[in-house]
């Protein structure tokens, strides 16, 4: 066999991702506890002047409605208590359950409290609260990004918050609601420059049209997906449960791609686009691509998905 999951992660090896998310991220999360959460409320409050965060629906916000409730009635000094232990990775029961949520459902947490937080039915920050220095220079990289970026890292530093999932033991991850595929007379059909592979165009269909069933037959057995900054993830059942717990509502619109030959009937094919999430605007989106490496009967063996470092990387298609 010409290729492994790793070696095909060097497909298209010129491919510039967003150095700067990561980085920001890791600088973020050695914070104090104290300055992550003033920190949260700072980005919100700065990227809601260019971005617009969409409120999150009532059956997306089902399972955190208990937690958030929870919360409502405690005094200041308790919300400001749960907070700083969501940072801190504390080993309490709502850290516990905050841990189990997917990022949309974190994303809707936060989302809330920020809410609450303005109206004063939460701890507000304090009035003339200051950043410190190391935080303050987070926020000023963060408003230097382009805001795909800040979505990317406003999303990673409330993920990894709660109680660290691997001290858990055996647990189950909450998802939203299962959002049943779109019908098939609604979907809409992309068009992608230079690229007129039926897998990949039945790629992006079906991930828009959340029909992720028929998604997963694209894949080879040994197929792997590889999200922006992560470790591949392979076999097709836990592809499968990637997108059922990440992938739900969002809209990808590929541009452009190239596709060339590889070893043994294998073919490699690089596109282009940007993907907008149910979270923010339809007017934001994220600056991606996708590395698909398929084999020869023109099923996905590999796919690496990659925030790009700058919109002028979605011309870049030299390998």
């Amino acid at each position: 066999m010409p290729f492994t999951t790793d070696s095909a992660r060097n497909i298209f090896p010129n491919t510039l991702s967003a150095d700067a998310v990561p980085a920001l991220t890791a600088r973020f999360n050695q914070l104090s506890a104290e300055d992550q959460l003033a920190w949260i409320w700072f980005a919100y409050l700065e990227m809601g002047k260019s971005i617009t965060v969409a409120a999150p629906g009532a059956a997306n916000m089902q399972f955190a409605e208990p937690t958030l409730n929870q919360i409502k009635e405690m005094s200041f000094q308790e919300q400001s208590q749960v907070m700083c232990d969501l940072a801190n990775h504390a080993d309490t029961p709502i850290c516990r359950t905050y841990a189990t949520w997917t990022a949309n459902i974190k994303l809707g947490f936060w989302y809330r409290l920020g809410e609450w937080m303005e109206q004063g039915i939460v701890a507000p920050i304090p009035e003339g609260y200051k950043l410190s220095a190391n935080a303050s220079a987070v926020l000023a990289t963060l408003q230097g990004l382009d805001s795909g970026q800040q979505i990317t890292v406003l999303r990673n530093t409330v993920v990894d918050m709660g109680f660290d999932t691997s001290k858990m033991g055996n647990f189950s991850k909450i998802s939203e609601p299962v959002v049943p595929p779109t019908e098939i007379s609604k979907r809409t059909k992309v068009t992608i420059e230079g690229v007129s592979n039926p897998t990949i165009l039945s790629y992006m269909n079906l991930l828009n049209a959340n029909d992720f069933d028929e998604l997963i037959k694209l894949f080879a057995p040994d197929g792997a997906l590889q999200p922006p900054f992560k470790r591949p993830i392979v076999g097709k059942d836990a592809v499968l449960k990637f997108f059922k717990e990440e992938c739900y509502n969002l809209k990808l619109v590929p541009e452009r791609g190239v596709s060339e030959p590889a070893e043994e009937g294998y073919s490699q094919i690089k596109v282009t686009g940007k993907v907008q999430t149910p979270w923010f605007g339809a007017g934001v989106g994220m600056n991606m691509s996708w590395r698909f490496l398929l084999n020869s009967e023109n099923k996905i063996f590999f796919v690496a998905i990659d925030l790009l470092a700058s919109p002028k990387e979605l011309l870049n298609l030299a390998r």
